[in-house]
């Protein structure tokens, strides 16, 4: 039997906040803390504890600099974070496909069941 589409999402990935970091920074290219902060509506401390998490997976890369007097974060994703995020999605899809595929075929069978014919749990006998 083959696994489940499901099986091939990955954990670090799929948890909301951190596949909300992938894509705006592989959208952006190179994004600022605050900007994700307030995108993701995060406080500052969950935002940077999902950093940390997809920066030690190798998924993303931090940078530490001053715009004028002011600290900031840069966010950027690396390669690995690229190629995880493909995966992800392409599971998400074969996901999405297998569910399709279901409601088709439900939908195949319950229209070859003749109109007229009451469905066995209903059925009444006395």
């Amino acid at each position: 039997m083959s696994e489940h589409p499901a099986a091939a999402l990955d954990e670090t990935v799929h948890q909301r906040h951190r596949l909300g970091i992938l894509t705006i920074a592989a959208e952006a290219g190179k994004v600022d803390f605050g900007y994700l902060r307030r995108t993701l509506d995060m406080t500052a401390g969950n935002l940077s504890r999902h950093v940390t998490i997809l920066q030690e997976a190798g998924l993303i890369d931090v940078e530490k600099g001053y715009e004028g007097k002011r600290p900031r974060t840069w966010i950027t994703i690396s390669a690995a974070g690229r190629r995880a995020l493909a995966a992800e999605m392409a599971a998400l899809r074969a996901l999405l496909s297998a569910v399709e595929r279901s409601a088709q075929e439900s939908s195949v069978r319950s229209s070859t069941v003749p109109a007229t014919s009451t469905p066995a749990a209903i059925v009444v006998r006395r």
